[in-house]
């Protein structure tokens, strides 16, 4: 947890519109969000994530994977960059890139990344249409913790959005993102707030030291 005064920090990183993003941007400005938002990296120069993250006055760079020779090049110019602003944690907001296993032993249970399914179900692209087209009666969306396999690392949050006979992929899509747009914000505070443990592939939300601190604080009158 951190102590008062510090700012825990986040480095975005983008790929496209950035509604997620948007999201974040609300929280932190309401105060909800417990974290701070550093710099936004886009791999994507002419993403709408950028113009968003610059009209609220967050740093922005585009770290474009043309102008490097390889991955590892790439990974580690988006390192150094995270780096550069003392990112604490790395937040995938539609980022569309698979990160470097070398990229992520910098940020070991430091990478989070928000899923339009409920997760392990539906990994991959186009996880609405799939579970619009399988005939499922719930689906969701899941953050995680990144790791080296495709939406596979240990599961941090879900939420469960029920699957209409009326529905769309569209449709059934822009009801998964309103609860995208509710459930990131709030993971994000958890671990701001040191809530979140990981004991083998399991994720932990544990209140109970802020609890027992609220107590100590009431008990002496501060």
């Amino acid at each position: 947890m951190k102590e008062a005064g510090q700012v825990y920090r986040l480095g975005v990183l983008v790929s496209g519109r950035g509604t997620n993003l948007e999201a974040l941007i609300k929280a932190q400005q309401a105060g909800k969000l417990g974290a701070e938002i550093g710099v936004v990296i886009s791999d994507n120069p002419r993403a709408e994530a950028l113009k968003k993250a610059s009209s609220h006055g967050i740093d922005c760079q585009v770290i474009d994977p043309a102008l490097y020779p390889g991955r590892i090049e790439f990974d580690r110019a988006l390192r150094l960059a995270l780096e550069k602003y003392r990112v604490e944690l790395v937040v995938l907001a539609g980022f569309l890139r698979i990160l470097s296993t070398e990229f992520l032993e910098a940020f070991p249970a430091r990478a989070v990344n928000i899923h339009p399914s409920l997760l392990p179900a539906f990994p991959g692209l186009r996880a609405q249409q799939q579970a619009w087209e399988y005939g499922v009666k719930y689906s969701g969306c899941t953050v995680h913790f990144v790791d080296g396999e495709l939406d596979g690392g240990p599961i941090i949050a879900q939420a469960v959005v029920p699957v209409f006979s009326e529905d769309t992929p569209e449709s059934l899509a822009a009801r998964i993102l309103m609860e995208e747009h509710k459930l990131y914000p709030q993971v994000i505070s958890w671990l701001a707030q040191g809530w979140v443990k990981i004991v083998g592939r399991k994720v932990i939300i544990d209140k109970s030291k802020d609890q027992e601190e609220e107590a100590i604080c009431a008990k002496d009158g501060l």
